[in-house]
């Protein structure tokens, strides 16, 4: 009988009809599988984990025997079947290198690759595209009552994803972070940024990569808070959020000039509101891609910069991937290979308005986020233009990037081709800063991303959730969204507060939507009010959009908004305790309330509610009209009103009051936090 099995001391090898596939452990209670159809393994291809495997404890176990052999590194035994290889063995599977995922401590299965055909296919499935690519299918067993969460930010409402089929490609709002955490005790990444799709589908799950040359995936075991350390060991624990991070950042689309965005920080000073960022918007620049300001609405930066310093605020720029042709910067970077390539046609990847074309838009490239030589490039203008007045917070906006048509098999990065590693280009973006402002020596970095992929968080990216409606659907989808990105490994999360594309600030039934969405931000990880207020919207370079300030909604709202200002402030201790457990053991500071509740069965259900650290779960009120609301509070704990001290015994649902100034809030066992204002 053939031999089909090595032990490689930290990694299990099956080698039959030219595939080969690999078990290794990397990190604790953990294994990174990789399989090639044929000859050995590729290392360096873009991907999601840290380029050393987190220590282990102590050293895995390898046992090989005649039809198996098992790995076992601590809470994680792998098993990989030899198969029948057409021998007519009924009690073995047919198909060859099959792997089971167990229980270390009692043999039980968590999840099982699972053949889609007695005969072919197996479990893994690679169809030549050509060149040395393949079509890969990667195919599990599907488990009654299992619930899966994470995979980024989508835009489906869903916050328990079984049953759905979920593209793996960036776009607005839609962002692709392929990491699942199941309510079976195991977390599981995709670790490729291959275009593609996972289907969550009662008959099985399939991982599938358009064209690529490896499968690639890691897995993880335990309770939700275990997989997400663990996942953060892998692939890179976020920094600790600063201080100034945790307050109030104020924008609009969009402050038009430098005397504009001064009056309003002038006004949250004169008012006496917390203000801690102001953003300016896009449009801000001479031309797309030229990466510095207009000097005829933006006159003294410095000067800009020095007022808001004294005030205690900080000032974010809005930064594009796009480059017009009418930038300085077009050609010199064309000729350079420092934009995105194509393999069929122009650099043109989308249309965009710019200044000086009238009615018209640009054909616009984008730079090569995924080249070294483009990041610092692109560096060295924000450098030079930006942080050479003080700014040094980044908005890093449209970096899906935003491409209009959206065709990755035509694109041609520095790091492959687009369909191999089409998704890696946010998280690329996101390390341009965060190298750019380390080597200026500058110890804090925050940007704020539109999109995200795997490992972002280890360069200080946050992400907010792209150009949503102003509806209270588009408020309930939030909730679930934001959790799903906590579950994926991104602790810094945030909205459009009110929404972006609309809303008026006369209209009665606007402002109550904003006064509740607001309430719902004042416990994100950040804190941010944005949009783009009013009828008649049209993008071109003088675009504006009504007010858009917490005066800006009436008396009523203003008084609301303020007092939550104000709760927020009250609360940076806390949230401040929340971004550091965050950094050190990657627990979200916002979660779903199973992650603190695994054993409460009701709370794997609970989709419309969070837990904003260990102390305070947050129920928003996400109906028109609504003033009161039911309430699930999971088993484990006794929960106490906010508001009002009443006291609920845990796996209970309450239905508690909520007039337009109150959002339910219960805090756990006893603990103290300054929800009301002291009298």
């Amino acid at each position: 009988m053939p031999t089909f099995f090595r032990d490689l001391g930290h990694a299990l090898e099956w080698r039959a009809r030219g595939e080969t596939l690999r078990v290794e452990a990397w990190g604790p209670d953990a294994v990174r599988v990789r399989a090639v159809a044929g000859g050995d393994l590729l290392d360096g291809l873009p991907g999601a984990l840290l380029p050393e495997a987190p220590e282990l404890p102590s050293a895995p176990v390898v046992t090989l025997g005649e039809h198996s052999a098992t790995l076992v590194n601590g809470a994680l035994t792998v098993r990989i079947d030899a198969g029948t290889e057409g021998r007519l063995t009924p009690d073995l599977p047919a198909a060859g290198g099959q792997l089971t995922f167990l229980r270390t401590a009692d043999g039980s299965e968590l999840l099982a690759e699972e053949p889609h055909h007695f005969w072919w296919p197996g479990p893994r499935l690679h169809t030549a595209t050509g060149n040395g690519y393949h079509r890969l299918e990667q195919r599990f067993r599907a488990y009654d009552g299992e619930r899966l969460f994470g995979l980024g930010q989508h835009t489906h409402g869903m916050l328990d994803q079984k049953g759905a089929v979920v593209e793996l490609v960036q776009r607005n709002g839609e962002v692709t972070i392929p990491y699942l955490v199941s309510s079976r005790g195991y977390g599981l990444l995709w670790n490729s940024p291959a275009i593609g799709r996972v289907e969550l589908a009662a008959t099985g799950t399939r991982w599938v990569a358009d064209s690529a040359r490896q499968i690639d995936y890691w897995v993880t075991a335990g309770q939700p808070a275990d997989v997400l350390g663990r996942y953060a060991d892998a692939t890179g624990h976020s920094p600790v959020l600063p201080e100034w991070a945790a307050g109030f950042w104020q924008c609009k689309l969009r402050y038009r000039t430098q005397d504009e965005l001064l009056e309003v920080a002038r006004e949250y000073k004169r008012r006496g509101l917390p203000l801690d960022v102001i953003v300016c918007d896009f449009f801000h620049w001479t031309h797309l891609g030229d990466w510095r300001f207009d000097p005829a609405e933006w006159p003294d930066p410095q000067a800009m910069v020095d007022e808001l310093t004294a005030m205690g605020v900080r000032l974010m720029v809005s930064v594009w991937p796009s480059v017009s042709p009418a930038s300085e910067n077009f050609h010199v970077m064309g000729d350079r290979g420092l934009l995105i390539g194509t393999e069929y046609g122009p650099l043109a990847h989308a249309d965009w308005p710019d200044k000086g074309l009238g009615a018209y838009s640009a054909q616009v490239a984008f730079y090569d986020a995924t080249s070294p030589e483009a990041r610092a490039y692109v560096w060295d203008r924000l450098r030079d233009n930006y942080l050479a007045h003080g700014v040094k917070v980044f908005w890093l906006d449209a970096c899906e990037p935003e491409l209009k048509p959206g065709h990755p098999a035509n694109l041609r990065y520095h790091a492959g081709p687009g369909l191999e590693v089409g998704n890696l280009y946010p998280r690329e973006n996101a390390r341009m800063v965060w190298d750019g402002l380390h080597a200026a020596g500058e110890s804090e970095v925050v940007t704020l991303n539109r999109s995200s992929w795997a490992g972002a968080q280890r360069y200080g990216a946050a992400l907010w959730s792209g150009d949503i409606a102003t509806t209270f659907e588009s408020l309930r989808t939030q909730i679930a969204a934001g959790l799903n990105v906590m579950m994926s490994g991104i602790p810094w999360w945030t909205t459009d507060i009110g929404g972006f594309h609309g809303g008026h600030p006369d209209d009665p039934d606007y402002r109550e939507l904003l006064v509740r969405w607001f309430q719902y931000g004042a416990f994100c990880p950040l804190f941010r009010l944005h949009g783009f207020r009013g009828p008649g919207q049209v993008l071109e370079p003088a675009m504006t959009g009504l007010p858009n300030e917490v005066w800006s909604y009436g008396e009523e709202a203003y008084g609301i908004l303020r007092g939550y200002l104000l709760l927020r402030e009250r609360l940076r201790p806390y949230l401040m305790e929340q971004m550091r457990t965050a950094a050190d053991r990657g627990l979200p500071p916002m979660r779903p309330l199973f992650v603190d509740f695994p054993a409460d069965e009701a709370s794997w259900a609970a989709a419309d509610s969070f837990l904003c650290g260990p102390d305070l779960l947050v129920a928003p009120v996400v109906e028109a009209g609504a003033r009161e609301r039911e309430v699930y509070l999971p088993a484990g704990a006794r929960w106490s009103d906010a508001w009002t001290g009443q006291a609920y015994e845990g796996g209970t649902t309450a239905t508690v009051a909520a007039p337009l100034e109150r959002i339910p809030l219960f805090l756990r066992d006893g603990a103290q936090l300054p929800i009301a204002e002291a009298s």
